[in-house]
């Protein structure tokens, strides 16, 4: 959807990433505006290191590219939809610096703005990161809606950085105000997480899996994947496999396991998700695999693949939505080979079945328990 945020410096035409002209979410909340109004009314000097953290589709970044700003990302489809929104508005891509949550944050920070991330385990790692820059000048403001503002997210603030106090509500969003204190010792970091896999799982028992902050699964392995990976196909001679939406590669990892002479691809839009997926493999296994942090398959040649595996997301930042289940299954079909299968975990009620029997014109149940279903489509 295409739409315009007004801002004290101007209007900008943004959207999200990829375009589609039935997505009706916006690019921009009133969370992002809030922070930007109170920005020009404050006059906060914006000549010094401009930090952004957690700009979910490029709208804090485009209306701040003057001033140069360093993006920090832990979404691929952000960075993407940042890119677009600078050119759609004018700005060149060397306005802005664009990192990840993985690369080495700036040594100084001058202004920290912080979009609220609907991890806190994910806000509480930056923030550890980004602490060594921060200093006693610095300005560092937060902002969010109302119902992702929580006691927590106040008390990381603090905890961290500084003493820390909320704004009046506007339209739903709040801002975090935040003082650095030099003096502050807030303690490790304690991501990434390490943590053992239960055992009665197969080739997976009693291994050690990698959890960067902000994935899935954080410190135990949950119900859905233990299903999953109990009826998972093995043993086939697959050549090339993708874990689709890899999160920490448990599924990946299992896979390659139980077919060693495969390759094994990981695929995910986190950074964080890739990283804990590589750490996983590589402390568990020595066969030939691939770690790609992108959108989907998108990047995957047609007709390349033998078995997809995908337990996709049905949210995206707090709207539900099968918009990237979808994209993920189109994509499966377009990267198998024909006779190449796309096997799907999900909840019973979202009815991919329906899904997968419009797009591949087969599907079936393999297994299913009162909560969860595995399904498999044959690429024709």
């Amino acid at each position: 959807m295409n739409d315009r945020m007004t801002t004290p410096w101007g209007a900008y035409t943004l959207t999200r990433f990829p375009e589609d002209p039935r997505d009706r979410l916006r690019a921009w909340d009133a969370s992002d505006a809030y922070l930007l109004r109170h920005l020009a009314a404050s006059g906060t000097p914006l000549g010094g290191a401009v930090v952004v953290l957690g700009d979910r589709w490029g709208a804090l970044t485009t209306a701040l590219a003057k001033h140069r700003p360093t993006q920090i990302s832990d979404s691929f489809l952000a960075r993407e939809a940042t890119r677009a929104n600078l050119d759609r508005n004018g700005v060149g891509p060397d306005a802005v610096r664009l990192l990840t949550t993985q690369d080495a944050p700036p040594s100084r920070i001058d202004v920290l703005l912080v979009r609220v991330p609907k991890s806190l385990a994910l806000l509480e790692d930056q923030l550890h990161r980004l602490a060594p820059g921060v200093h006693e000048g610095t300005v560092v403001v937060g902002t969010g809606m109302v119902k992702e503002i929580h006691t927590s997210t106040l008390k990381l603030f603090e905890r961290i950085l500084g003493p820390t106090r909320t704004s009046l509500a506007e339209q739903k969003a709040r801002l975090i105000f935040c003082t650095p204190d030099p003096a502050l010792e807030p303690g490790t970091n304690p991501w990434p997480n390490r943590y053992r896999l239960p055992d009665g799982i197969g080739a997976l028992s009693g291994r050690t899996v990698t959890n960067h902050a902000g994935v899935f699964c954080a410190d135990r392995l949950d119900i859905g994947t233990r299903f999953f990976l109990g009826h998972l196909p093995q043993g086939r001679g697959a050549e090339r496999i993708v874990d689709l939406g890899c999160g920490n590669g448990v599924v990946g990892l299992a896979a390659a396991l139980g077919d060693p002479g495969a390759e094994v691809l990981f695929v995910d839009e986190s950074y964080q998700a890739v990283a804990s997926a590589e750490a996983t493999y590589r402390d568990n296994a020595e066969g030939k695999a691939e770690f790609r942090v992108g959108d989907g398959l998108s990047g995957v040649p047609a007709g390349s693949v033998d078995l997809v595996l995908n337990n996709p997301p049905f949210h995206s930042h707090q709207a539900t939505t099968d918009a990237t289940a979808w994209r993920m299954f189109t994509g499966a079909r377009r990267a198998l080979r024909p006779g190449g299968e796309l096997w799907v975990i999900g909840n019973r009620h979202l009815g991919y079945h329906v899904k997968l029997r419009r797009l591949f014109g087969n599907g079936e149940v393999v297994a299913s328990d009162a909560k969860f279903v595995v399904l498999r489509a044959v690429r024709a």
